[in-house]
């Protein structure tokens, strides 16, 4: 069987027709089968995270229902919070700094060491308390440096105070309450702990 050249041409753009659709469809089955595999690594990377345990997973269990920034609330609030440390070296001038910007630190957890002292104004209320070292000053108290310091109600009633004048380390939440008509801040204490360790009950900075 003789061909014409035109009927030539024809079958060759036939057969390279054909030879490009196979090799499309080729192609395209492989990359089916290429995401499928990936859906299906995700699908087992997922189901082997290791799901989260403690207080983290009842608050993610807790956030169902909830907005994403009452979620994002709630997921915050489980992680560990950075502690403030006031140092001695710097005593005076961090503690300056919280009272100045006190807005920066409200809220959050400050730890200091310093001592422990207790005033007693009201015979029928609480004692004010505070962790303090003494710093330039020409009169009375106007040289200390420290904060007022509380346990929540709760606590106290089982909590004792240290002695006057022990060295102790404070660890609490800054935070404000009201009284005669002015606000103050104090440290909601979570741990006060008496040190057999002194540091420097004077301090210059």
């Amino acid at each position: 069987m003789k061909f014409s050249k035109t009927g030539l041409s024809l079958l060759g753009a036939l057969v390279f027709f054909s030879f490009t659709c196979v090799l499309v469809y080729a192609s395209y089955q492989k990359v089916k089968k290429e995401q499928a595999v990936i859906a299906s690594g995700k699908q087992a990377t997922q189901l082997e995270e290791p799901s989260y345990s403690g207080t983290l997973s009842v608050l993610v269990s807790d956030t169902a229902g909830k907005s994403p920034a009452d979620q994002a609330r709630l997921v915050n609030a489980s992680r560990p919070q950075k502690i403030i440390e006031i140092k001695e070296k710097m005593f005076i001038a961090q503690v300056n700094d919280v009272y100045l910007n006190q807005e920066d630190y409200l809220g959050k957890t400050i730890k200091l060491e310093g001592l422990f002292k207790a005033e007693q104004y009201d015979e029928n209320a609480p004692p004010y308390c505070f962790v303090l070292r003494y710093g330039p000053g020409c009169c009375g108290s106007d040289g200390n440096a420290g904060f007022e310091v509380a346990w929540n109600k709760e606590t106290a009633a089982v909590k004792a105070y240290p002695n006057v004048d022990d060295w102790v380390e404070a660890v609490g939440i800054l935070q404000t309450y009201e009284e005669g008509g002015g606000a103050y801040l104090y440290l909601a204490l979570s741990e006060l702990t008496v040190l057999d360790k002194r540091g420097a009950e004077y301090v210059a900075q």
